[in-house]
This record gives structure tokens, sequence and C-alpha cells, in this order.
């Protein structure tokens, strides 16, 4: 669904129609405590007592490197403060995208998947292409164990709070991965729709926990549409409709709707799925929430002009979705991995990552906003 020359410039100037919606932006601001660094695919939620928990990968020099870990800020006043970050999981290579859940019982889950993305970068280099400092920094963080201790590092890992993030168990392996982590759905249930990373076969699909994410099982795959390779599927997230449908989208890589959100269905709980359908929206991945109008609200990077981040809605349960609001379009470089909460006053916040002219580091960036 392409957008109006009209609604395209109400959508600059912050209100544009959705039907019979409109938006408001009130503010956008940065909330890094430390933007030297880079920080890179944040995820927010907001728990039953009204606390915001962020959590993203910190702690890095670059978009690939091998220095980042995962940390945790809080906020107690809806995104007008926030906490210095807090070090959940730093291990000796590379930790990467960062999802948070709370479940019907109050327990945080942080999810997250581990990389060596960096080595071949680390291995062409030499000390004329790199300044000296630079290379020598990241030989002695691949060196911090042999390597083939560090490939047996590579999963894709959670970890488990059941006193609001005070402790946190160890990581251990989950069977997928997705940057924004798994859903909460009735009955208690906790669903992570993702995909099975280092795995001798990779596959996109549904894991199940029923024990309050202290376990997980694999419960489903995701069909692929005719044509397409399952291996071009990518960075799933979920939500559970007020009718009981459950939808996920999935960034698309095949040829067919290249770089597009596609959505797939459960209609029995997560035990079959849909063929993806292409939703005629390009820009990902895709953050699902619903409100508590029981419409849909997706959230969304755009990686051409206008270069930012959007969301779209939908009234009907996920069957059709709106115009995009165009919620920042001041983008200049790598960002994106937007996620949205609703605040107990209507409210909506939405969190990303932007690297910006200037320093090397990219930064935590919020927009606060409402929808009529």
């Amino acid at each position: 669904m392409q957008s109006t020359r009209r609604s395209f410039l109400a959508a600059a100037a912050g209100v544009l129609p959705v039907g019979a919606a409109s938006f408001r932006l009130i503010e956008t601001r940065a909330i890094s405590h430390r933007p030297e660094y880079y920080h890179g695919w944040p995820t927010v939620t907001r728990r039953a007592s009204g606390e915001l928990i962020l959590v993203a990968s910190g702690g890095r020099e670059g978009h690939v490197c091998p220095f980042g870990w995962v940390e945790m800020m809080r906020s107690k006043d809806d995104g007008q403060t926030w906490s210095f970050p807090e070090i959940l999981m730093d291990t000796a290579i590379d930790d990467r995208d960062a999802g948070v859940c709370e479940t019907a019982k109050g327990s945080l889950l942080v999810t997250t998947f581990t990389s060596l993305a960096y080595q071949p970068m680390l291995d062409r280099q030499d000390s004329a292409a790199w300044p000296a400092a630079r290379l020598a920094r990241w030989r002695a963080a691949d060196r911090r164990i042999p390597r083939e201790t560090q490939k047996a590092m590579l999963g894709t890992w959670m970890l488990r709070s059941t006193d609001g993030g005070v402790n946190w168990s160890a990581p251990f392996r989950v069977p997928v991965n997705s940057p924004h982590g798994p859903i909460a759905v009735k009955g208690g249930r906790l669903l992570y729709p993702g995909k099975r990373l280092w795995d001798k076969e990779t596959h996109v699909g549904v894991a199940e926990s029923r024990d309050d994410g202290a376990t997980w099982r694999w419960l489903a795959g995701i069909p692929t549409r005719p044509g397409d390779s399952f291996e071009q599927y990518h960075e799933l997230h979920g939500v559970e409709a007020a009718n009981g449908k459950l939808v996920v989208h999935i960034r698309n890589h095949n040829p067919a709707n290249e770089r597009e959100t596609l959505q797939t269905e459960s209609a029995d709980g997560g035990k079959t799925w849909s063929v993806p359908r292409a939703i005629g929206v390009w820009g990902l991945p895709s953050h699902l929430l619903r409100l508590r109008d029981g419409r849909l609200l997706m959230s969304y990077s755009h990686r051409r002009a206008p270069r930012g981040n959007q969301v779209r809605v939908s009234s009907d349960h996920g069957a059709t979705w709106s115009e995009p609001l165009l919620l920042s379009t001041d983008g200049t470089g790598d960002l994106g991995y937007p996620s949205t909460v609703e605040l107990a006053d209507g409210t909506l916040l939405t969190i990303w990552y932007e690297k910006q002219n200037g320093p090397d580091g990219a930064i935590l960036r919020q927009a606060r906003w409402t929808l009529a």
C-alpha cells in the first residue's frame, strides 16, 4: 500500500489520517547514557506494574564487532528518565539483538544470540588498513578464548528473572531467535516465533513454553510460499489478536517482495500456520503490539526515503493494515528495529537505535506520540 503525496506531507507534519484515526507526535529525543558506544536492536516492554524495561546490545564499536553485550535500562516514569545500563550478559564473542517479554506470572525473559560475524572482517585486516590501536584491540578481544571454544559458544540464548530483574539465571539455550523475543498468549503460554540459528538445518517456526519460560520446545514450522526459500525468512515477531488469532510478521529477502514484511497466521494456537503473504509494507523488521482497544500496531524501520521509522494500524485483527504513520524521517544511516509500548494514559512510546552523522556510536532514540 503506497502513501499519497498528500498523506506523506501530512505525516511529515505529524498528523495523518488512518481511516478515522490520526496521530500526533509529542516528543522525540535520545536516551543513551553512553552515546560514545554503538547501541543496536533494542526492545522495550511495559510490565504489569507500569515499569518499562528496555534491553539492547551495547558496549559496541559498530554494527559488527567483537565487543557487544546485552544491557538493560529501567524507567518508572513512562520513559521520562532511564536508569544507567546494567550489563546482563557479556560473553567472549559478540552478543547481539536483545528482546524482552514479561510473562503472566511476572517473570522477565531476555533473549539474544551470539555471533562470530566479525571474524572475517578481522582476518582480512592488517596494520595498513586499520589504525594500529583498533587492530590490536580487536585481536586482543578475539584471543580471549580459543576459536574452537568460540564456535561452541554460538547459540540462541535466554535469561530469566523471577524477581523483577534483580537476579537473573545463567543464559540457557532456546530453539529459535528473533530480535524482539517471545510473546505471552492466553492460558499462560509463551510463544517464540523465530529462526533456528547455527543448527545443521536452519528453519523458521514457533517454539513454546508452558512453564513460565523455564523450558522450551519446538512447536511448529512455518511454511514457505511457492518459489521462496525459508533461508531468506528472518526476524519474526508475533502477537495474539483480540479474536484469538495469532499473527506473525517475517522479514523477507526472497526475490518476490524483497525487503517487505510477510504475514502468517494461526487459528489453532500455533500448531499450524498459513502460507506467508505480502501485506504491501516495504520495511523491516516488524514489532507487533495489541492495543487496549483491540487494534494491532506494527512498528518497523524504513531504510530508504523517507528514511526513519514507521507504524501501521489494523482494526480487523491483521486482515488489512493502514497507510503508514511516519514517526521519524530524519535518519541518515544505520537505524531501526523499533518497538512500541502503550502507556497508562493511552499514549505510545516507540524506541529504536540510530547511527547519526558525527560520532562512531549509534544511539537509542524514543518517540512519544498519540494515536486516536
